[in-house]
C-alpha cells in the first residue's frame, strides 16, 4: 500500500451506454448504487459479472442477503467460472445456520461451478474485514467486488454507525488494492444523513428509479470526470442481462408501462377489479394506469408486480421478439412470490420468462421438510397440473387429504387446495404448470 498508484486505468462496466456516459471504470472506483426499487441494480451487477468474465478477471460476489444456493440459481451460467468467489455471510448471519442453509455444504464442494468462502462470524465487522484481505490476497489481477447489499450488512451489524465505521475503512483500501466494487443500497432503506455520508466518500453515485412509468439512471457523483451528465436523468429498459437507454442510436422509445400491465395482467387472467383489491386501489386507478393517464406510486408498481408474479422490470423491457426461443438456460428463471409462503422453507422459481406469450408458465417449487401451507401458490383460475420430482406431499382439496409421491402428476381444474404439506424429512421438488 505504500507504492504510488497507477495512472487511471479505464475497464468496461459491461453495459456500452453507461461506458459512454460516464468514461468507462476506473480502477479503484468505489460504485454506489442507490436502488429505489431494490431490484434494479442486479442486472447492472450481472453485467459487471460478465464483462470480469470476458476479460479472465476475479470477482468476489459478497452476499448478506441470499443462500448460497440461492445465488447460484440467480447467476445461472455466470457463476461456471473459478473466477468467481462468493462470500458466504448469509448462512451463519440473516440465516442462522439453519439446516436448510447448512445443507449447501454438505454437497460435494467440487459440484459448485465456483469458489464458495464460508464466513461463520458474519455478524463480528473485523472478522469480515479480515477474510474480504485474505481472499483479495490470494487472486490475482484487477478484482472486482459486488457487496449485495449494504441495507443488508447494516441490518446484521445493528445501524447505519457500525455500517459507516466498516464503509469508511473499507472504501480506500480497495481504491488503494485497485479493485473495482459495487455497493448496492436501497435507497429509502436509509436516513439522508447516511446517505449523503456513504455517498461522500465513494468514487462514483448512480441513482435508480422509477419516474413516470420509466425506470431511470442518473449519475450523481463520479470523480476524475469531467462531463456534463451529473444529474441527469436517462431512461432505460432490460430484457435479460440487455440494458438498452433511451439516448441510443437506433432505438425507439421503452415500452409503454400502461400497455405492458394490461398485457401482463391479461394474460394471467386477473380482472381490472381483482388487481385492484390486491394492489390497495380502485379499479379506475388500474383502469387509467393501463391507459397512461396517471403513473402508479412505488409501492403500487411492486404489489403489482408482487401479485402478477413478475419482476418490476417486466414492466419496462421491450416485447419479446417474434422468433421464439427454443430452449431457455437456468439464468432465465426467475424467482416467483407464493401467497402468503415463509420465504425460507418455500422457494419457486418461474422456469420461463413471465413476460413471454405462452399457453403455460412452469415453475419448480421447493418445499422444505416438516413445512405446512395453509393455501394455494397462485391464485390462479385456469388448470394447474404438476409433476413430484423427489419427496412427499399431501394435498387438501374439498376437505379430502390426497397423498403424493415422487413421480406422481397432481392436476387441478379450478379448484384451489386449502393446504399444502411436506410430511417427509428431505425437500419436495414439484414441477408445477399453469395452464391457460
Amino acid at each position: 500500500m505504500g507504492s504510488a498508484k497507477p495512472e487511471v486505468q479505464s475497464v468496461t462496466s459491461g453495459v456500452e451506454y453507461l461506458d459512454r456516459l460516464l468514461g468507462g471504470l476506473y480502477i479503484g472506483d468505489n460504485v454506489l448504487w442507490l436502488d429505489q426499487a431494490g431490484s434494479l441494480a442486479t442486472v447492472f451487477c450481472l453485467n459487471l459479472l460478465r464483462s470480469s468474465q470476458s476479460a479472465d478477471q476475479p470477482l468476489v460476489y459478497v452476499t448478506f442477503d441470499r443462500s448460497p444456493r440461492n445465488l447460484l440459481e440467480k447467476l445461472g451460467p455466470l457463476a461456471e467460472t473459478t473466477n468467481l468467489t462468493i462470500l458466504d455471510c448469509f448462512t451463519w448471519g440473516k440465516g442462522s445456520a439453519s439446516d436448510i442453509f447448512l445443507s449447501f455444504y454438505a454437497e460435494p464442494s467440487s459440484e459448485w461451478p465456483c469458489n464458495v468462502v464460508k464466513v461463520e462470524q458474519p455478524q463480528d465487522i473485523e472478522r469480515v474485514t479480515a477474510i474480504l484481505a485474505d481472499v483479495h490476497s490470494s487472486l490475482h489481477g484487477y478484482v472486482r467486488f459486488i457487496f449485495e447489499s449494504v441495507t443488508g450488512m447494516q441490518e446484521l451489524w445493528g445501524g447505519e454507525d457500525q455500517m459507516l465505521g466498516f464503509y469508511s475503512h473499507a472504501c480506500p483500501r480497495l481504491y488503494e488494492l485497485n479493485t473495482i466494487a459495487y455497493w448496492v443500497m436501497e435507497k429509502n432503506a436509509h436516513t439522508p444523513r447516511f446517505r449523503a455520508r456513504i455517498s461522500q466518500i465513494a468514487q462514483v453515485v448512480i441513482d435508480l428509479s422509477i419516474k413516470r412509468g420509466s425506470t431511470s439512471l442518473s449519475i450523481l457523483k463520479a470523480e476524475k470526470r469531467g462531463f456534463d451528465h451529473l444529474d441527469k436523468p436517462h431512461s432505460y429498459w432490460t430484457k435479460d442481462l440487455s440494458v438498452t437507454f433511451e439516448g441510443e442510436s437506433g432505438t425507439g422509445r421503452p415500452i409503454d408501462l400502461g400497455s405492458r400491465l394490461k398485457e401482463i395482467r391479461t394474460r394471467k387472467r386477473i380482472s381490472q377489479t381483482e388487481l385492484a383489491k390486491f394492489v390497495g386501489v380502485t379499479p379506475s386507478t388500474i383502469s387509467q394506469v393501463e391507459s397512461n393517464l396517471i403513473y402508479p406510486s412505488l409501492p403500487a408498481l411492486l404489489k403489482m408486480a408482487e401479485v402478477l408474479a413478475v419482476e418490476v422490470s417486466a414492466f419496462f423491457q421491450e416485447r419479446p421478439a417474434a422468433a421464439r426461443p427454443v430452449v431457455f438456460s437456468a439464468a432465465s428463471a426467475a424467482d416467483a412470490p407464493l401467497e402468503e409462503a415463509p420465504e425460507t422453507s418455500v422457494s419457486a422459481k418461474a422456469l420461463t420468462p413471465l413476460d413471454a406469450d405462452f399457453v403455460a408458465e412452469p415453475y419448480l417449487i421447493e418445499i422444505a421438510p416438516k413445512t405446512k401451507l395453509s393455501s394455494h401458490f397462485f391464485y390462479h383460475k385456469g388448470e394447474e397440473m404438476g409433476y413430484l420430482l423427489s419427496g412427499r406431499l399431501d394435498l387438501v382439496v374439498h376437505n379430502t387429504t390426497h397423498k403424493a409421491r415422487a413421480g406422481d402428476v397432481i392436476y387441478l381444474t379450478s379448484e384451489f387446495p386449502s393446504q399444502w404439506k411436506n410430511p417427509g424429512s428431505s425437500w419436495a421438488k414439484l414441477l408445477w404448470i399453469k395452464l391457460r
